[in-house]
């Protein structure tokens, strides 16, 4: 697997060019561009700007993993999922053009008063949707398990099931929500054959069982990208340093025989 950073938040403040220079730097192999930071890869941009941005990554060692989009289609009014569906089609095209694989979308919760399993069916109905738009382009859509209530497993399960699409994956979040009596193994059964992108929160939580979350990712043969999703500091290199030991040290030992 490898090993990456979003840019939420510990790098919303960069430019493109500084997250390139500073992240291939410090030995991370890719980043998740975070709509809204200062880096700029926005649906606004041109052909010209977005073929820039594709080059930029294309001649450095950093890999563009994905774009993070804060689409969702929850809401009760019918015109607010149908506009963050055309969103989301609109950033699939950029997510094309720049050379992205991958855009993350997430549910946000369950609006008040809602039938859970009818907003559950909603959500899968739109991820469908936009799983089908996706896949004319190449590029993957990436549920992240996020929300109150959605970010519970058996509900992101559901979603998955009713989205029915081969073209929509999950992002797993890391959430204390994952963990039963101590282990992730039964929440992440529920959706280990589409997990496509791992978001990791500060790996010093003792309370998250980070080298089983590893283990099971290898036992998969998982070789995507697990990205740092950490609160920003003033001396973010610093953190970043620590964040990539940690990440090493919680990697699964291969034996000679490669077992």
């Amino acid at each position: 697997m490898q090993l990456g950073t979003v840019t939420y938040n510990i790098a919303k403040d960069w430019d493109l060019p500084t997250i390139i220079k500073t992240l291939g730097a410090l030995g991370y192999e890719g980043v998740e561009l975070r709509t809204t930071h200062a880096h700029g890869v926005e649906v606004g941009l041109n052909a010209g700007q977005r073929a820039e941005v594709r080059k930029r990554f294309e001649d450095s060692p950093v890999q563009l993993a994905g774009l993070g989009s804060a689409f969702e289609y929850q809401a009760v009014d019918p015109a607010v999922v149908r506009k963050n569906v055309e969103g989301t089609k609109e950033y699939v095209l950029l997510a094309h053009d720049v050379g992205s694989p991958g855009v993350k979308v997430r549910p946000n919760g369950i609006p008040a008063g809602a039938n859970l399993d009818q907003t559950l069916r909603q959500i899968g109905r739109a991820l469908h949707e936009v799983g089908e738009h996706a896949s004319g382009f190449g590029v993957e859509i990436r549920v992240e398990v996020h929300g109150a209530v959605t970010s519970e497993l058996r509900n992101l399960a559901k979603i998955i099931e009713y989205a029915d699409h081969p073209n929509v994956y999950v992002c797993w979040n890391s959430n204390p929500s994952d963990v039963v009596d101590g282990s992730i193994k039964e929440t992440f059964a529920l959706v280990a054959p589409k997990i496509r992108e791992v978001h990791l929160r500060d790996l010093f939580d003792a309370q998250y069982p980070w080298r089983e979350l590893f283990a099971l990712l290898a036992g998969q043969q998982y070789d995507g990208f697990t990205l740092a999703e950490i609160p920003e500091s003033r001396d973010p290199e610093r953190v970043l340093r620590y964040f990539r030991a940690l990440w090493t040290a919680y990697q699964p030992k291969v034996e000679a025989d490669g077992r």
